[in-house]
C-alpha cells in the first residue's frame, strides 16, 4: 500500500511537518527561480477567460478551470495559477513521496523538477469534481489529480501516483430496489496493465 498524505498550502513560507496530516506553507506556484507571492482571497473567472458559459452550466465552467490550470502550469503564468487557487489549498496525495511532483511545482520544495510536465490526456468533470489524468514519458509514471472547483476557484486536490482510480456516484434508496448502491462513473485508464493499488472516489 502507497502512503497519503493530507496538507494544506497557504501563501507564506513553506515549513513542513514530519507527521501524515500536516499543515505547510508554500510559494504556491514557482516561476523560472523561487519567488513568495501573494494569492489573492477571490479569483475572478472573466480573468482567467471562463466567462461566457451559460447560468447553470457548473460542469464546464468548472472543466474550463481546470483545464486552463494546467496550461498556466505549463506557460508558468503565475498570475493566472494564482487566480484560480484557494488562499489555502488542501492537498491529499497517494503514491510514492519521490513523486510529490504537484507539491514541488507550487512549493519550489526540493528536489524540484521542472522536466516533469502535467499534460492531461483527459479532463472530465462531475458537478464541483474534476478528474485529469496524464502519464509522464520521461518519469515512467502515471497520474490522476481529483479538483473540487468552487465558485470558479480551486480549493482542493486529491493526487494519486501509478494508482488504479475509480470514481462512483452514490445512487439513493428511492431510484434503487436495494438500500443504496454505488455507479462507476470514470475509471483511470492508464494504469489497466499494471500492477498498482486501487482507490475509489465517491461523489
Amino acid at each position: 500500500m502507497q502512503p497519503s498524505e493530507f496538507h494544506t498550502w497557504s501563501s507564506t513560507p513553506y515549513k513542513p511537518h514530519n507527521h501524515p496530516a500536516s499543515t505547510f506553507k508554500s510559494h504556491h506556484f514557482q516561476n523560472s527561480k523561487p519567488q513568495q507571492l501573494r494569492a489573492p482571497k477571490l479569483a475572478n473567472p472573466r480573468e482567467c477567460g471562463l466567462e461566457g458559459e451559460k447560468k447553470g452550466d457548473l460542469e464546464s465552467r468548472n472543466k474550463r478551470a481546470v483545464t486552463a490550470l494546467y496550461d498556466a502550469f505549463n506557460s508558468k503564468d503565475v498570475d493566472v495559477v494564482h487566480l484560480l487557487l484557494a488562499p489555502y489549498l488542501e492537498w491529499w496525495f497517494h503514491g510514492p513521496p519521490t513523486h510529490q511532483h504537484l507539491n514541488r511545482l507550487l512549493t519550489g520544495a526540493p528536489p524540484y523538477d521542472s522536466s516533469f510536465i502535467f499534460l492531461p490526456l483527459s479532463i472530465v468533470a462531475f458537478g464541483s469534481m474534476v478528474v485529469a489524468e496524464g502519464y509522464e514519458e520521461g518519469h515512467s509514471v502515471s497520474w490522476v489529480h481529483a479538483w473540487t472547483v468552487t465558485d470558479g476557484i480551486i480549493t482542493q486536490v486529491r493526487e494519486y501516483y501509478n494508482t488504479s482510480v475509480t470514481v462512483t456516484r452514490l445512487i439513493s434508496p428511492e431510484t434503487t430496489s436495494r438500500s443504496g448502491s454505488c455507479q462507476s462513473v470514470w475509471e483511470s485508464k492508464l494504469s489497466d496493465n499494471k500492477s498498482v493499488p486501487g482507490l475509489v472516489l465517491a461523489l
